[in-house]
């Protein structure tokens, strides 16, 4: 027995041995099985098995029947309760393993459309980095306006002197 109520009990000892199975192997047969209940093919199959239980054992050899018609054929209503009793969990088997993959598809999912948005978010802030840096640089346009304007003042003082020279008295 265990001494606090939070840790289990010591596994109990069986006659059996216990048998270890492959989880993930069983889930992929139940999945094989469970898909091939649910196609057309199966439903054939199934209703070919059921119309020869029934023609058989209607108008078959009377000594060679074995399920009585007059009984409302009881044993093929066995048959078809016991394949029911054994599909339903194996579907539901199945729909759990489609659940957790769909559940780790959505996980990945989210995980990288936070990327996707970060990335997004990190391009549209290194683009408006660029438009303002672009802002501050000088254009072509503006470069030549002002080495037009340089080479006018350039002209300007170049001919001031030369008009005082001519303008100053010579000794």
């Amino acid at each position: 027995m265990a001494d606090r109520l939070d840790t289990p009990r010591s596994s109990r000892r069986s006659l059996l041995p216990r048998v270890r199975v492959d989880q993930d192997a069983v889930g992929r047969i139940t999945e094989g099985v469970a898909r091939f209940l649910g196609t057309p093919r199966f439903l054939v199959y199934l209703t070919v098995f059921c119309a020869a239980w029934l023609v058989w054992n209607a108008w078959g050899p009377e000594e060679l029947r074995f399920d009585n018609a007059a009984n409302g054929f009881t044993a093929l209503t066995l048959m078809l309760s016991l394949q029911a009793s054994y599909a339903a969990p194996l579907i539901l088997l199945a729909q759990n393993r489609q659940d957790d993959r769909d559940r780790v598809t959505a996980e990945q999912d989210r995980q990288r459309a936070e990327r996707n948005l970060a990335d997004t978010e990190y391009l549209a802030r290194e683009m408006a980095a660029l438009r303002i840096a672009l802002s501050e640089v000088a254009t072509r346009d503006f470069v030549r306006s002002e080495i037009r304007n340089l080479l006018e003042e350039l002209e300007e003082k170049s001919a001031r002197p030369a008009r005082n020279d001519e303008a100053a008295p010579r000794e």
